[in-house]
């Protein structure tokens, strides 16, 4: 590429430019969903969430894409200190461009430019290695680089699927299922409702951080219907939902496990946590999708207790870090303060 200057754009599209967005992302090795167009118009519809796309243009050739995302609670003051803005996967800077430093600095610029006074942290969840140079760009920039291990499970073909897979959970599936557990598409979105109560209950009192409002399952489950974002899949035994899970799915690549849930003390028989996650895998594998994306088992020197279980299901551990940054320390230890107080109370 030449040396003509780079132009960067924001919350600025035509056609023309979405119609270059997508194929730049799915001609993208390190390409996912998450940096879509399809993600910008479900963030738009999703209440309390306000998008941020970025495009650096090269004349008129996209060179870089990053797709950002403010996440409030609800909204005025209470909205602002649950403020954080989440960049997934992304930026994607072409692959050859022959100053990747340089225009990722410029793109952090006009990223911390715009949400000045927006948000009190920005974080970016990597699903890729940037390399150290990179690294420091992010942290001239005032963001710290965090370890945070994950798991990918090789979907490629049944018989890599099934040799990550441990001997105990082969079995609790074929014993879940042998015992009436069954998989449903869900049909309405009083369906979905359930499934959403479910989690609500679970990040209530287990989970204790938040979830995203009705409005954001709602979405999902809308554009799910015309094979955008993912799939939602709901688990049932006679005729009852005890569990579900909400996967995004960047077609040819991945599937993301984002929300599950299963009422498996209730139903010790039926496994339905398990039977969930297998049936992200299973569909992976009948999609020709690459791999299973566990999407996080936490930071390595720290316990977590969902690890375990992860881990039965395959050995594939990456540690892609995330970067984060505070816009003001004092306000987010506030903020800080505040969430845990409520958490303790149980009102998040």
């Amino acid at each position: 590429m030449s040396a003509t200057p780079i132009h960067i754009q924001l919350n600025k599209f035509t056609p023309s430019v979405t119609e270059k967005w997508s194929a730049f992302v799915n001609n993208h090795p390190n390409n996912t969903v998450f940096q879509s167009p399809a993600y910008l118009k479900f963030y738009h519809a999703v209440e309390n969430y306000e998008p941020f796309v970025f495009f650096a243009f090269q004349e008129d050739q996209i060179v870089a894409i990053m797709l950002a995302v403010l996440i409030r609670e609800s909204k005025g003051l209470i909205g602002y200190f649950s403020s954080r803005a989440i960049v997934y996967g992304g930026p994607l800077i072409a692959e050859d461009y022959p100053n990747k430093k340089q225009l990722l600095n410029q793109l952090l610029n006009e990223l911390t430019q715009a949400l000045s006074g927006k948000t009190i942290f920005i974080q970016f969840r990597n699903f890729f290695k940037w390399s150290k140079e990179e690294k420091q760009v992010f942290s001239q920039h005032g963001f710290v680089f965090r370890e945070r291990i994950n798991l990918l499970v090789n979907t490629s073909s049944e018989k890599q699927l099934l040799a990550g897979i441990s001997k105990s959970k082969r079995r609790q599936i074929k014993t879940g299922f042998k015992n009436g557990t069954k998989v449903h598409s869900p049909e309405s979105l009083e369906e979905v409702r359930v499934f959403y109560n479910l989690l609500v209950e679970l990040y209530k009192n287990k989970v204790r951080k938040p979830l995203p409002n009705w409005s954001f399952f709602e979405q999902f489950y809308q554009r799910s219907l015309v094979n955008e974002l993912g799939i939602i899949r709901l688990i049932l035994f006679q005729d009852k939902i005890i569990g579900g899970v909400l996967a995004a799915v960047t077609p040819g690549r991945n599937i993301y496990e984002l929300y599950i849930v299963g009422l498996d003390q209730q139903y010790k028989k039926n496994y339905p946590s398990i039977i969930a996650t297998w049936t992200l895998m299973e569909y992976a594998l009948h999609h020709n999708l690459h791999h299973f994306d566990f999407m996080g088992l936490g930071k390595p020197d720290e316990p977590y207790k969902v690890r375990e279980f992860k881990t039965k299901f395959g050995k594939n551990i990456v540690n892609y870090g995330r970067f984060g940054r505070k816009s003001n320390t004092f306000l987010y230890l506030l903020a800080e303060l505040g969430y845990n107080f409520l958490r303790a109370l149980k009102k998040v």
